[in-house]
């Protein structure tokens, strides 16, 4: 089962929770365990300085996930991490890009998932590994192709331990 906390920090439309909900759990299927995460949903002042403080990065990006790093046997939650999405990003992006706005949403939060359950795109076969999941998930939303047309996309952001 899936806990998800939907923090609204925008002040723009967002999708419903029940479309956060049905990409979650879509991205996280293969996940036997319950999952436990959160989404927050910010404006660009937030997530620059996220960006910022996280990555070292001057500029809000579209989504940023965090991991949660809980050692093994210290709590017995189904933590998984959180994911920020920066609001005016998306629907930049979704705009310049020529991609409809749900299926932008949709891309956006599978791809966060996926890195909170370790998928990453640093390496050109993890990106292609993970390019390929988001690319099948999607068409089961009935969604096109995320990277049809890219030669070389910005990827979203990724805050982990490593980085």
């Amino acid at each position: 089962m899936l806990e998800l906390d939907l923090q609204q920090a925008s002040t723009a439309p967002v999708p419903a929770e029940t479309d956060f909900r049905r990409w979650c759990e879509l991205a996280l299927r293969q996940r036997s365990a319950d999952s436990e995460l959160t989404i927050r949903l910010v404006d660009e002042p937030e997530g620059r300085e996220l960006n910022r403080t996280y990555r070292h990065k001057d500029y809000a990006t579209n989504v940023l996930s965090f991991p949660a790093e809980i050692p093994d046997g210290l709590l017995d939650i189904p933590l998984l991490g959180d994911l920020v999405i920066c609001v005016p990003v998306v629907e930049r992006e979704a705009a310049e890009q020529g991609k409809a706005l749900d299926a932008h949403w949709a891309h956006l939060v599978i791809h966060g998932c996926l890195h909170l359950l370790g998928y990453d795109h640093i390496e050109d076969a993890e990106a292609e590994e993970m390019e390929a999941l988001e690319r099948i998930l999607l068409a089961e939303l009935g969604y096109p192709d995320p990277y049809a047309g890219d030669d070389l996309p910005e990827s979203p952001g990724v805050m982990s331990k490593e980085s």
